[in-house]
């Protein structure tokens, strides 16, 4: 019997399982198979082949793959788009909008939680402890300079983290952190005091958190409110001893601003898992930098979290195939083109 639905997975590479788990086409195949749905893929190499197989897609499945305006036009009969990341600025949420399709992200407490904010709180070590550099002299034989490069260093015990971003990454790293012994502030406008509470994080004003604390973690949702939130005037008014970590997005973090800090010694060094430009240039200075620590994009990364992945887009697909909305609805003004049905 032919499959009643079609959903399309745009990829970067067809049958490249490296970098989201082995095997999760096959699951998500097995899933979706239960709603009458047949799952194919097409790469986002070739723009029309993209527009082709997009014809008569149901729903749209994507990664970190942008779903641009052009993608989403080329899209006649698609329901929803559903993309396995927490961030969703890789898809034209507003084309999308007007277009009457439903997006719908994978919210970290569903799957990478544990994680970013392992991931957070290895950056801030990283930093506090000077791991680049002292690792690097190490492995050139150069002991007794890695013994004189110690100092300054703080404690991380009695020192103080800066949360911006409350949400559960945020909230989660926080409670990760409190068992290093550091004071907790936190920033984020929508977030329920009490819930800051709860997880030992007391919320003061952007500028005062960049103030007093001596690691600034970011957490927020990339948006316009938060797009270079970290610009100049934010790094004038940390601590010349204090650090930046980023486990959200590149573009947080005005990473020109960021560049100048460093090389004025107006901060002390930067954790970035992130990067404005991805991969960032080879002769961008912060790959120069021994006081900054960086990783590939990969906070979200674990075996296991990545086999988690896909079963949350597709129990959503399921939803949205049965005729019901989705649990994560990113434009939750959009009118769906398909009839909501009655929950019972």
């Amino acid at each position: 019997m032919s499959a009643k639905y079609k959903v399309l997975k745009i990829s970067k590479e067809i049958g490249d399982t490296k970098a989201i788990g082995p095997g999760m086409s096959a699951r998500e195949a097995a899933e979706l198979a239960k709603v009458g749905a047949e799952l194919v893929e097409v790469s986002d190499a070739n723009k029309s082949d993209v527009i082709e197989a997009a014809k008569d897609a149901d729903i749209i499945l994507c990664g970190s793959v942008p779903i641009s305006r052009w993608i989403v036009e080329a899209l006649p009969k698609c329901k929803a788009i559903v993309t396995q990341s927490v961030g969703y600025d890789h898809i034209d949420v507003e084309a999308a909008t007007e277009h009457n399709i439903v997006v719908v992200n994978n919210p970290a407490f569903a799957w990478c939680v544990e994680e970013v904010s392992n991931h957070a709180i290895l950056l801030l070590l990283a930093c506090a402890k000077k791991l680049t550099l002292l690792e690097s002299l190490v492995r050139q034989g150069r002991w007794a300079e890695a013994k004189k490069a110690q100092p300054p260093m703080g404690s991380v015990f009695g020192e103080t983290l800066g949360i911006v971003g409350c949400g559960a990454i945020g909230r989660m790293t926080a409670r990760k952190a409190k068992c290093f012994g550091l004071t907790l502030l936190g920033y984020d406008p929508y977030v329920e005091e009490y819930l800051a509470k709860e997880n030992g994080i007391q919320l003061v004003e952007f500028s005062e958190l960049l103030q007093q604390s001596d690691y600034v973690s970011l957490h927020p949702d990339l948006n316009p409110t938060s797009f270079h939130m970290m610009d100049e005037k934010a790094f004038s008014l940390m601590k010349p001893s204090a650090f930046l970590i980023n486990t959200a997005r590149g573009k947080v973090v005005d990473e020109a601003a960021l560049i100048k800090a460093l090389e004025e010694k107006r901060i002390a060094g930067a954790g970035l898992d992130v990067f404005e430009v991805e991969p960032p240039d080879k002769d961008n200075p912060l790959l120069k930098m021994d006081n900054v620590a960086l990783l590939p994009h990969s906070a979200s990364f674990s075996d296991y979290a990545f086999a988690l992945a896909p079963i949350n887009m597709t129990e959503e697909v399921g939803r949205i195939l049965c005729g019901r909305l989705p649990k994560n609805v990113v434009n939750k003004s959009v009118k769906p083109r398909f009839e909501v049905a009655k929950e019972a």
